[in-house]
């Protein structure tokens, strides 16, 4: 038998893995390099492991949400920025997130017990 703790960890990993897809894409709406990124995420309650980050921003490109370039400021970075396309499944996903948010939010507060 799961213990409730670890059952509670492995939907709250997976509740988030989702959250930040759209944290992402949200965030580079302005270019940012990934230390920058992650900062900001977590800054924002959503820390992110490099392991996880990496891998993320490069399916997010390989997907044309992202686009990259290296540039050398001391040291060389890439740098990370919505393109077109992501710009407009964010805005999607956004309007999706909003929605689905209004439901949960109906459901979880319908004859809600303490």
């Amino acid at each position: 038998m799961v213990s409730e703790d670890n059952l509670f960890e492995k939907l709250r990993v997976e509740l988030r893995r989702g959250s930040l897809v759209l944290a992402v894409l949200a965030a580079l709406r302005e270019e940012r390099y990934g230390y920058t990124l992650r900062n900001i995420l977590e800054e924002a309650g959503l820390p992110i492991e490099e392991g996880a980050l990496y891998p993320l921003l490069r399916r997010l490109e390989a997907q044309g949400l992202l686009t990259s370039e290296w540039r050398e400021e001391g040291r060389s970075k890439r740098f990370y920025r919505l393109s077109t396309d992501g710009a407009a499944i964010l805005a999607r996903l956004h309007a999706e997130w909003a929605a689905i948010g209004a439901s949960l939010d109906r459901l979880l507060t319908k004859d809600a017990k303490p």
